[in-house]
């Protein structure tokens, strides 16, 4: 081993110096850099890791609330189908009772009028007979005031008949 050591002139006491400094300035890169920097790399790992933890939390928060929202949803549509029929039933009804009603008013406007033509219809009658009745008094005066044969008695009749 001598000979190999002079032949590369290798210095055993330099060796050793390197050797310690080459402990020593790896213990303080170790120490002072690759230490925190494995720190900083498992905590961002463990910011990564609980990030996609919560992305996937996330997901399936929003897969349940769009289920919910689907079931929300059809539950207010069928809710708003059973509004739109109740109100459809409501105004069918509603525009029966209206067309009832009206016929009912229809029928007592009518009713009414039949009466008041009734009335008016008794009033002319009676009013023809009260004119009646002067023209033949009229026409009895004008008889007996003087003698009629039948000519004349006819001519007075078709007078009265005019």
């Amino acid at each position: 081993m001598d000979s190999l050591i002079e032949t590369f002139h290798i210095d055993i006491k330099l060796l050793i110096a390197q050797m310690i400094n080459f402990a020593i300035v790896l213990s303080v890169l170790y120490f002072f850099a690759l230490k925190p920097l494995m720190k900083t790399m498992q905590d961002r790992t463990k910011k990564i890791e609980k990030s996609l933890k919560n992305a996937v939390e996330i997901d399936e928060k929003k897969e349940e609330l769009e289920k919910e929202y689907k079931v929300t949803l059809a539950k207010a549509k069928g809710e708003a189908n059973e509004i739109i029929k109740k109100a459809v039933v409501q105004s069918e009804e509603k525009s029966k009772k209206m067309i009832e009603k009206a016929k009912n008013d229809i029928g007592q406007i009518i009713n009414e009028e039949k009466a008041k033509l009734q009335n008016e219809k008794q009033q002319i009658l009676e009013e023809i007979k009260n004119d009646m009745v002067d023209l033949v008094t009229l026409s009895l005066e004008k008889i007996l005031e003087k003698k009629i044969d039948s000519k004349e008695d006819m001519d007075i009749i078709k007078q009265s008949i005019k």
